[in-house]
């Protein structure tokens, strides 16, 4: 099975923007163990300007685009030795890709080659890793979210499922940080306008994803016919029952051509 793993700031990074070390210590553990069982994975990894302000010793995350930028420059770098120095421990090499919106366009020369790198990335057994260029992306070339970015890799490459872990449990019919009684919705159908208004702002201060983001990942993904589940990433070892099918947070069902 093809599968995209997104994992967003919260899962990667302690509050403080220092790496949460233990936790992604079992990620790349969890997704070696995976690719050992035959799985091809794909990583779509936030956390570059997360650990770049934290280790630039900034009080928080930057607000102004260069400091962003700087900070991203910074932490990427952090991101990827420690991804490469995990991962070898398993046998397991890692390729770096850095995307901004102008390569993912459709019809464009760049998706193409940004395709054809990644399908010889997974021939060749590497565990490609992923994360918008925020050194330079702004606005106008920003894609905005890795939860958006990871769809449209789950798409290109049509991966068979897509999954996205956060600091959450799953799609809710309520907020469950104001609404005790929210409860969980374990499978949806269809992405209809009911679920499409259960989504609401950013998450934690860290990152830039929110519920919203994560329904327009699941309408594009399922869309072209690829699965999607929302985890909760505390415990990367979900990631074994999510690709085993079993229930856990909320998984969307990819669209099926009508007969």
């Amino acid at each position: 099975m093809r599968i995209v793993v997104k994992v967003g700031t919260s899962t990667l990074a302690h509050p403080t923007g220092r790496l949460n070390i233990q936790r992604m210590e079992k990620l790349c553990k969890v997704l070696s163990d995976l690719k050992n069982m035959g799985h091809e994975i794909i990583l779509v990894s936030s956390g570059a300007i997360a650990m770049g302000f934290g280790k630039l010793n900034l009080s928080e995350r930057p607000k102004d685009v260069p400091t962003k930028q700087a900070s991203a420059a910074v932490g990427q770098c952090e991101l990827m030795y420690i991804y490469d120095k995990l991962f070898t421990e398993y046998n397991h090499t890692v390729a770096q890709l850095l995307i901004t919106a102008p390569d993912i366009e459709e019809g464009g020369v760049r998706k193409q080659n940004f395709h054809n790198t990644l399908a010889r990335l997974l021939e060749l057994g590497a565990l490609p890793v992923i994360n918008e260029n925020d050194t330079i992306s702004t606005e106008e070339f920003g894609i905005g979210d890795n939860d958006t970015l990871s769809a449209i890799v789950a798409v290109t490459i049509q991966a068979d499922l897509l999954i996205l872990l956060s600091d959450i449990d799953g799609l809710f019919d309520g907020d469950p940080r104001k609404n005790p009684d929210a409860k969980l919705i374990d499978t949806v159908e269809k992405i209809d306008e009911h679920i499409i208004s259960l989504g609401g702002g950013s998450g934690s201060n860290l990152g830039t994803g929110g519920m919203a983001t994560k329904l327009r990942a699941a309408q594009m993904a399922t869309a072209a016919g690829c699965e999607m589940v929302i985890a909760n990433g505390q415990s990367p070892e979900v990631l074994y029952d999510v690709a085993a099918g079993k229930r856990v947070g909320t998984r969307f069902l990819a669209k099926r051509d009508e007969a």
